[in-house]
C-alpha cells in the first residue's frame, strides 16, 4: 500500500483494521454495550469481554472468526489519566478473534502484515515480546516473519501469560511494540521504558486449561484473542507525542480551551493541559456511558459515571470555567464518533439532559467543598485528617476521591483509614438509633444456617406441607422446646413458606401439630426470614408445646400468597412497560413486593410524566387481559442469558437459575412466587411516582385485591365531596376550582378593606405628632393590622406630616405576633438616619 493510501485518521485506522480481517473471513460484529450482559461484571473493560462466555464454553460461537471495534471503560488507573501519554478511562479496542479456527502462526503473520503493509510501520522499529516458555511463538517471529532475534524479547508470566481466573482457559501472549527512539539501538531494549516503546497490539493464544491444582492441559479447541488500541495506533501514525493530540481526542480539548480563559491548548501551562486532557477523556466516557443506559447514582456503574462527571467539572473549574460546559461537548463527541457508534445520535437528548442535570447539581457542591478544603490547606497540615475528609464528604458533599486528588496536587496525603473509621462510626450511630431488633441477623441464626444448611422450598408447588422441626430460637437463643405465649423462630426440615428475599416479603400462615395425640400445638407465623438459605418462621405460640423433632403441618395463608403473587408478577410487567414507554435502558434498582402494594425503584435521570404513567398502566392491563400463562423453568445460567433473560446487577446467582417468562412480554431470573396466568392479577393501578435518590426514581402500585382496598376510601371521599358540593364526581374538580377563584377574590377584597381601615386609623393619629423645630415625631401602637397594611399606613403618615417626619408604628396583628415599622422623611434621612437600622435595633 502506498504512503498516500495508508490510513492516518482515527476513523480510517478503525475501518482499515476491520476491512483487513473481514477480507480474511472474519465476521464483523458491532461493539457490545459498556453495560455487559454478565451481572457479575460492572463495565466492559476489554474487547474480548463480550466473547468470554464463548471462550469459557458457556455459549455457542457467533462465527469461526470475528472482528470488532469495542468501546471500553477502565478506571483502575484514573489517577494517571491526562498525566501520561497513554492512559484513558474510555478507549477503543480493535480485535480479531478465532474460536477454534486458526491459531498462533496465522495470528502472528496477519498482525505483522497489518502493521507493516496496511499501516506502513517500519519493520526496523517493531519489537515483539513473547512468553519466555513459548518457543513456538519465538520461532514464528524469528523464522516465518523474519524479525531479528534481538527484537524478540522473552517476558515472564506476569507480563505475557493470560488467564480468565485461577482456573479455566489460559495461554501465553505476544505483544507488538513501536520503537519511538530507534537510534538507541537493539542492545539496550527495555520494553518497560514507555518513553521509548509503546505497546499497540496484543495477541493472546488460549491453548491450555488450568485446573484447581494449577496443572495445565491442552485445550481441544484453541482460540485467538487480540486487541489493538486505536488511540495508540493513531498516535504512532499521526506522529503525536501522546494519544490526546490525535484527531480522536484533540478536537475536544480545543473546544474546551476555546470556552475557557485558556483559549489555546498549545499555549496552556502543563497543569492546564492536564485538565484539558482529563475533561476530553471523561467527556467521551460519560457520553458513551449515558448512551448505553447508565444514569448517575451512588452505586455501581452509576457511581463511576458520577465520579467521571465530577472530575471533569472540577478540572473545568481549575481552568476558569464557571458555567456548565459538558452539554456542548456532546456535539463534538457525536461529530467525532457518531458514524461508528450510531447510538450516540439516537440518545443525544438523553445524554445532554443527564449531563446538564448532574453538572448543575455538582457545581454548588464543588464551590462549597473547595472553599472548605482551601481553608484546611491554608493551615499547612502534615496531612488531611480522616475527620476533615469526612467533614468535607458528610457536610459539604465533597467526594473522598476529589479530596485525595486535590491533596496530591499540594503534596499531601489523606488519612483514608481515619475517613473509613469516621464513616463506620456514623454507621454505628445509625444502627444504635434503630428501634427494631431482628434476631435473624444475630449469631444464632447464622450458626444454625452453617450447621443445617439451606432449607428446601416446596412452596412453588403447594401451600400445605408436613415437616420436622429442626431448630427453635426463643429470646435470641437456641432452645429445645417452646411453650404457650413464647415468641419463637422455628426452622423446618423443608417448608412451603416463602422466606423474604428478592424484594418479596415472607409468607404468613400457621404451624399446627401433625400428631393426633397430645395437646394440640398452634403457632401463628407472622414473618418468614431467610439467612444464608436457612428459613426461620417467626411468630407466637398460641397453644401447646413445640419441641425440636416434632412433626408439624405448615399452612400458608392463601389470601396473602395470592396478593404477593399478583404484586410480584405485576412488578415484572411494570419493569417491561418502563422499558417500552420511558427508556429501553432502564434497569431495576430495588423493589418491595408485599400483600398490600408493590414498589419498584429504577435508574432514570428524570421524572416519569403523567402521560407516560397512563400509557404504562394501559399497557400492563392489556397484558393482563391477554391472559398469558407464565412459563417457569430451571436452566443453566449461560442458557438463560443466551435466551435474553434479564438479571439484576449485584444479585448472586447459581449455576442453575429459575427463569420466569411472560411470553412475548418479559423474561427475568427470579426466585419469587408468581401467578400462573396474568388474568389472575385482574387489575393494576399505578398510584405514585417520585424520586428517592439522585438518578433513582420510584413507582408505587397496587394489583389484584389490593386495588379494591386502595379505591374504597377514595371512592367514599369522592361521594362525600359530591354530596357536599351537590356535584357529580366528574364535576367536583371544576366546582373546587370555582370555589378557589371565589375565595381568592374575597381574600383580595378583605385585604383591601383592612388596608383602608388601617390607613383611616393611622391618619386619625396625625394630631398626636410632636413637633421639634422642623421635625415631626409620631410613635403609636396600632393593633389588629397585618405587617403590609401597617407599612402602608406608616408611609401615609410620613407623606401627611411632611419632609421632617419620623414615624414609628408597632402593633399586634394576632396574639403573640408583633410587627414594628418605621418611616423617615427626606430631611431626617439627610441627617444620616435609617429607618431599617432603627427597627433592627428596636427588635434586638
Amino acid at each position: 500500500m502506498s504512503a498516500q493510501q495508508q490510513p492516518r485518521s482515527g476513523a480510517a485506522i478503525r475501518l482499515a483494521f476491520l476491512d483487513f480481517y473481514t477480507a480474511r473471513g472474519h465476521r464483523l460484529l458491532p461493539s457490545a454495550s459498556l453495560v455487559p450482559e454478565d451481572p457479575t461484571v460492572l463495565l466492559t473493560i476489554a474487547g474480548m469481554l463480550p466473547f468470554k462466555p464463548v471462550f469459557l464454553g458457556q455459549k455457542q460461537r457467533p462465527a469461526h472468526r470475528a472482528t470488532s471495534a469495542q468501546k471500553c471503560i477502565r478506571t483502575n488507573d484514573i489517577e494517571n489519566v491526562g498525566r501520561t501519554a497513554r492512559h484513558h478511562t474510555f478507549f477503543e479496542m480493535l480485535g480479531n478473534f478465532s474460536f477454534g479456527d486458526y491459531f498462533k502462526e496465522q495470528a502472528i503473520c496477519w498482525a505483522w502484515e497489518l502493521s507493516t503493509e496496511v499501516f506502513g510501520l517500519d519493520p526496523q522499529r517493531l519489537v515483539a515480546s513473547v512468553f519466555r516458555e513459548d518457543e513456538e511463538a519465538t520461532a514464528i517471529w524469528t523464522g516465518t516473519v523474519g524479525l531479528d532475534s534481538q527484537r524478540v524479547v522473552p517476558m515472564g508470566e506476569a507480563d505475557n501469560f493470560w488467564s480468565a481466573g485461577p482456573t479455566g482457559p489460559c495461554g501465553p501472549c505476544s505483544e507488538l511494540y513501536y520503537d519511538l527512539q530507534p537510534e538507541k539501538g537493539d542492545e539496550t531494549i527495555n520494553l518497560e521504558d514507555d518513553q521509548r516503546f509503546i505497546e499497540f497490539y496484543n495477541l493472546v493464544f488460549m491453548e491450555s486449561n488450568r485446573d484447581a491444582d494449577g496443572v495445565l492441559t491442552p485445550l481441544a479447541n484453541k482460540n485467538i484473542d487480540t486487541g489493538m488500541g486505536l488511540e495508540r495506533m493513531a498516535r504512532i501514525l499521526q506522529g503525536k507525542p501522546n494519544n490526546y493530540e490525535t484527531d480522536l481526542i484533540y478536537p475536544l480539548m480545543a473546544a474546551v480551551a476555546q470556552r475557557s480563559p485558556v483559549e489555546n491548548y498549545f499555549a496552556a501551562s502543563p497543569a492546564q493541559q492536564t485538565s484539558l486532557k482529563i475533561i476530553a477523556d471523561h467527556s467521551r466516557a460519560v457520553t458513551h456511558l449515558i448512551a448505553d443506559g447508565v444514569t448517575s447514582s451512588n452505586l455501581g456503574r452509576g457511581y463511576v459515571l458520577r465520579r467521571l462527571i465530577r472530575r471533569a467539572v472540577r478540572h473545568g473549574h481549575l481552568i476558569g470555567l464557571r458555567e456548565p460546559f459538558l452539554k456542548p461537548l456532546v456535539d463534538v463527541v457525536i461529530q467525532l464518533m457518531g458514524s461508528a457508534y450510531p447510538r450516540l445520535r439516537q440518545r443525544e437528548h438523553v445524554i445532554k439532559r443527564e449531563l446538564e442535570q448532574e453538572e448543575l447539581r455538582f457545581l454548588d457542591t464543588l464551590e462549597r467543598g473547595e472553599k472548605r478544603l482551601g481553608e484546611i490547606l491554608t493551615m499547612r497540615p502534615a496531612q488531611i485528617s480522616g475527620s476533615q475528609a469526612f467533614e468535607l464528604y458528610d457536610t459539604h458533599g465533597f467526594p473522598l476521591e476529589l479530596t485525595v486528588e486535590v491533596a496530591q496536587e499540594h503534596g499531601l496525603a489523606v488519612d483514608q483509614e481515619g475517613f473509613g473509621a469516621a464513616m463506620e462510626a456514623q454507621r454505628q450511630q445509625a444502627r444504635a438509633a434503630a428501634v427494631n431488633v431482628d434476631l435473624t441477623r444475630g449469631g444464632v441464626a447464622e450458626s444454625l444456617a452453617a450447621k443445617l444448611g439451606a432449607t428446601p422450598f416446596t412452596g412453588h408447588q403447594q401451600l400445605n406441607d408436613e415437616s420436622q422441626v429442626v431448630a427453635i430460637v426463643v429470646n435470641g437463643a437456641a432452645a429445645q422446646r417452646a411453650h404457650t405465649g413464647d415468641v419463637v423462630q422455628v426452622g423446618l426440615s423443608r417448608t412451603c413458606f416463602y422466606g423474604e428475599s428478592g424484594g418479596q416479603v415472607g409468607d404468613r400462615g400457621l404451624l399446627l401439630s401433625a400428631a393426633t395425640t397430645g395437646q394440640p400445638m398452634k403457632m401463628i407465623v407472622e414473618d418468614v426470614q431467610k439467612v444464608e438459605g436457612f428459613v426461620l418462621h417467626k411468630g407466637r405460640l398460641e397453644s401447646g408445646v413445640l419441641t425440636v423433632g416434632d412433626l408439624v403441618a405448615a399452612r400458608v395463608d392463601r389470601s396473602c400468597r395470592r396478593r404477593a403473587q399478583a404484586h410480584h408478577t405485576a412488578t415484572h410487567l411494570l419493569h417491561e412497560a418502563l422499558k417500552r414507554v420511558v427508556d429501553p435502558n432502564i434497569s431495576q434498582a430495588g423493589s418491595l413486593v408485599d400483600f398490600h402494594r408493590l414498589r419498584f425503584d429504577f435508574n432514570c435521570s428524570r421524572s416519569v410524566t403523567a402521560g407516560e404513567m397512563e400509557q404504562m398502566e394501559s399497557l400492563i392491563n392489556g397484558w393482563i387481559l391477554d391472559a398469558q400463562s407464565l412459563e417457569v423453568s430451571q436452566m443453566p445460567m449461560a442458557e438463560a442469558k443466551a435466551r435474553g433473560a434479564a438479571a439484576m446487577f449485584g444479585e448472586k446467582y447459581g449455576d442453575v437459575v429459575r427463569v420466569v417468562n411472560v411470553p412475548g412480554v418479559s423474561m427475568e431470573l427470579c426466585g419469587g412466587t408468581h401467578v400462573s396466568n396474568t388474568a389472575e392479577i385482574a387489575l393494576v393501578r399505578l398510584v405514585a411516582e417520585s424520586g428517592v435518590a439522585s438518578g433513582i426514581r420510584r413507582i408505587e402500585a397496587v394489583a389484584g385485591p389490593a386495588v379494591l382496598s386502595y379505591i374504597k376510601p377514595r371512592d367514599q371521599a369522592c361521594r362525600q365531596l359530591g354530596e357536599r358540593f351537590k356535584a357529580q364526581p366528574t364535576e367536583i374538580v371544576a366546582r373546587v376550582e370555582t370555589l378557589q377563584a371565589e375565595l381568592k377574590q374575597t381574600s383580595k377584597a378583605l385585604a383591601a378593606s383592612r388596608e383602608a381601615l388601617a390607613l383611616a386609623k393611622a391618619l386619625a393619629m396625625v394630631p398626636q405628632a410632636q413637633s421639634n423645630g422642623a421635625f415631626q415625631l409620631l410613635v403609636q401602637r396600632l393593633d389588629g393590622v397585618e405587617p403590609a397594611p401597617l407599612q402602608t399606613a406608616c408611609q401615609a403618615l410620613v407623606d401627611q406630616l411632611g419632609a421632617g417626619a419620623a414615624v414609628v408604628l408597632a402593633g399586634e396583628s394576632s396574639p403573640g405576633k408583633v410587627s414594628l415599622v418605621a418611616g423617615f422623611g427626606p430631611q431626617v434621612v439627610a441627617r444620616g438616619l435609617k429607618a431599617g437600622a432603627l427597627i433592627g435595633a428596636l427588635a434586638r
